[in-house]
């Protein structure tokens, strides 16, 4: 197993935003342990490799041919391909579910929620992991700037606010806790590792792009050896500048996490309104145009 797992684990090692990632999902799961549990969208499979380790019964999936190989070769067994929001799971058959790459990427996020909420056993958590939108701003300009786009990255909406995920849980999920990280020192990291990534990429002889945007897979690495030694270089001083995020107090990030429970039906009443004065432009279209009691 270590052999095979090497070059992932040695990524994740020099990766800041993964170890963020990682650390922000760990802090909101319950333990694993004699439970059955899914990961959905692990990119290239580092953390669902990891989530194993913690115990418990798991199985994978994601949207991307080129990913699902990647997670396959590390965890070996339980790794599914997905289209869409369809779920080739038996109804009640998961405790915990961890979204870690996957809603903004749907087509239709309303009826994958339905799948969640078909999989998962009432009373189950479900963790989910997304882009939180901040247009406008000056990181955001430079990713559009640099074709670091949500079509790039494969994004069918470009993230949720936290309205604009109660919303979309309501009624079925109750929304135990939420909050936002990757603040602006963080994601200027992100931008230009992609973009450094994405021009790598368009050298001749190099990698097909996943649809999903930036995923490195061990054959990536051995493409490059160059780039990644100078990573492994750059990685303590990458760190420290991350950590400068805690100087941005007030700042929202640019990542959103929260953690739900399957509400049991008899438990279930009307939705309350929306804030909509909160929710990003093409959720308040929606949510103006459906009640959202009777949206799922």
């Amino acid at each position: 197993m270590m052999e095979r797992t090497a070059w992932a684990q040695t990524l994740f090692r020099r990766s800041v935003l993964k170890q963020e990632k990682y650390r922000q999902i760990a802090g909101m799961m319950g333990n694993p342990r004699d439970k059955q549990n899914l990961d959905l969208g692990g990119d290239n499979g580092i953390l669902s490799l990891l989530l194993r380790l913690q115990g418990g019964s798991w199985s994978s999936a994601d949207l991307d041919e080129q990913t699902v190989e990647s997670i396959r070769g590390l965890v070996t067994d339980r790794v599914f391909h997905i289209t869409g929001a369809s779920l080739p799971f038996a109804d009640q058959a998961f405790d915990q579910i961890i979204i870690i790459d996957y809603l903004e990427h749907v087509d239709d996020d309303a009826a994958a929620v339905q799948e969640l909420r078909r999989v998962l056993k009432p009373g189950g958590t479900l963790i989910v992991n997304v882009p939180h939108p901040r247009p406008g701003t000056f990181l955001s300009r430079c990713r559009i700037r640099l074709g670091l786009t949500d079509e790039w990255h494969g994004h069918r909406r470009p993230g949720y606010t936290g309205a604009d995920l109660k919303w979309l849980l309501a009624p079925w999920f109750q929304l135990d806790s939420l909050h936002t990280y990757s603040k602006s020192f963080s994601e200027s990291l992100d931008v230009g590792l992609n973009a450094m990534y994405e021009r790598m990429r368009k050298a001749p002889g190099k990698s097909s792009p996943s649809s999903k945007g930036t995923v490195v897979t061990g054959p990536d690495m051995g493409k490059n050896p160059r780039a990644f030694r100078l990573l492994s270089l750059l990685y303590p001083f990458m760190w420290l500048f991350s950590r400068l995020d805690s100087l941005l107090i007030g700042q929202k990030g640019y990542k959103l996490i929260a953690r739900a429970t399957l509400v049991l039906e008899r438990h279930i009443d009307h939705a309350p309104a929306p804030d909509v004065a909160k929710m990003s432009t093409h959720r308040r279209r929606q949510a103006e145009s459906v009640e959202p009691a009777n949206a799922y």
